[in-house]
């Protein structure tokens, strides 16, 4: 019998998929266990999770002893939607209706969702940088460009209104705030916001995502605004929150949006196709918390006050460095630090540190302390370090990223 050649099978990606960039944040992290699991004593200060237990009311495990373990429905069960309400009204002084709120695997599918709504290819997403690393993703896989805004550590890395104002076009479709930040800890202050409203309102297409999920995680004087109370606002902001900060519920997969009922309706078809409805264990956790009281009650006020002191012994520690500017973190658990006098530095037997990736390189190999290179966030000069980790582990690794930085020339040599 003849032979049948058999054709090569085309192996081809999307080219909108192969235009997406794998999350630094994620590659550091893995990095780090695999060195652990091969016996190296890595320290892992990548991740952003709390490292602290889900408090023990919220224990899904009612749940699954009363039977609710069958699919809710697909914006999330009514009494969940209900409860977020009272939250948003209570809290964030916002009135919203169940049909206002979508229940989500997570918020990032929540902003995911709310940008593929919102964004045709073409649109522009406008992004203030150091910025969370999949913001420009998901503008992308909306057919969008994202466009880039540079904020200064010299102003807590907090977006001017002028240069919100200077990159406005007709193609600006999304404007995204995260606050308190991802990676740099800035909270905005509500006369801030204000002068940046003032700008929006005068762009009837532009709209707002106001990422809120380190809402509950902020340290005095500083206060949470949330955008879409300020006058205006309301009819043009989709509001992004969740569970897995605060109440360090990372693994339960559960966030939320509330927004005008027509985004919210446009979220929730393309989470009918794609995941829907969240797991109805985690809607009881996530009710179960939201009962805590105000702002997540005891249960959060001590995690906030940990991670308060932890911020407090890395700033002290940091300050130590020369060389290393600091912007004192108001709010979420990370520090956004300017490395960049050190890059040049001549390491024998390793090479040169010509950027944050080549310095996280260097402190993953010679300190054993992982941490995410700045560029990730679209800030080169700066590295983020997670303090979600017990205060004796941030001990530790101080003196380990210390005596690695020793072997650096000093910053007025480079």
């Amino acid at each position: 019998m003849a032979a049948v050649r058999a054709e090569a099978v085309d192996t081809s990606i999307s080219p909108r998929v192969s235009a997406l960039r794998p999350s630094k944040t994620m590659a550091i992290t893995d990095m780090a266990s695999a060195l652990r699991q091969a016996g190296v004593p890595v320290i892992g200060l990548a991740a952003g999770e709390p490292d602290f237990d889900t408090p023990a009311v919220i224990a899904g495990i009612n749940a699954i002893r009363d039977g609710s373990t069958r699919y809710t429905p697909n914006a999330g069960t009514m009494e969940l939607r209900k409860a977020i309400c009272n939250k948003l009204q209570e809290e964030n002084g916002l009135t919203y209706s169940p049909d206002q709120v979508l229940v989500s695997n997570g918020a990032k599918q929540c902003i995911t969702q709310a940008v593929l709504a919102v964004c045709s290819p073409g649109d522009e997403v406008l992004i203030p940088a150091p910025f969370w690393v999949s913001y420009p993703e998901m503008a992308r896989l909306a057919g969008a460009t994202p466009v880039i805004l540079p904020t200064s550590i010299s102003d807590n890395f907090l977006l001017k209104p002028e240069s919100l104002a200077s990159v406005i076009t007709e193609k600006s479709r999304l404007l995204i705030l995260c606050s308190p930040s991802n990676p740099t800890g800035s909270v905005y202050p509500k006369e801030l916001l204000e002068e940046i409203a003032a700008i929006v309102k005068k762009y009837p297409r532009l709209l707002v995502l106001s990422d809120e999920i380190y809402e509950h995680i902020i340290y005095h004087p500083a206060k949470h605004t949330s955008f879409a109370a300020l006058p205006g606002m309301y009819d043009r902001t989709l509001t992004v929150n969740g569970f897995s900060k605060a109440f360090a519920m990372t693994g339960w997969r559960l966030g939320y949006l509330a927004a005008p009922k027509h985004f919210v309706s446009a979220c929730g078809k393309i989470q009918s196709q794609y995941t829907s409805g969240a797991s109805s264990i985690s809607q009881k956790a996530g009710l179960a918390a939201l009962n805590l009281g105000y702002a997540g009650g005891e249960a959060v006020s001590t995690m906030v006050k940990a991670f308060q002191e932890r911020r407090d012994y890395l700033v002290r520690s940091f300050r130590e460095l020369p060389g290393v500017k600091i912007s004192e973190p108001q709010g979420a658990f990370y520090l956004f630090l300017d490395f960049s006098s050190y890059y040049g530095s001549e390491v024998e037997g390793f090479g040169t540190i010509k950027d944050s990736e080549t310095l996280c390189m260097f402190l993953l190999e010679k300190a054993q302390v992982a941490l995410v290179p700045g560029d990730a966030f679209g800030d080169d000069k700066g590295v983020r370090i997670s303090y979600a980790a017990a205060l004796s582990t941030l001990q530790s690794a101080m003196e380990k990223i210390k005596d690695a930085m020793s072997l650096l020339k000093a910053p007025a040599a480079v």
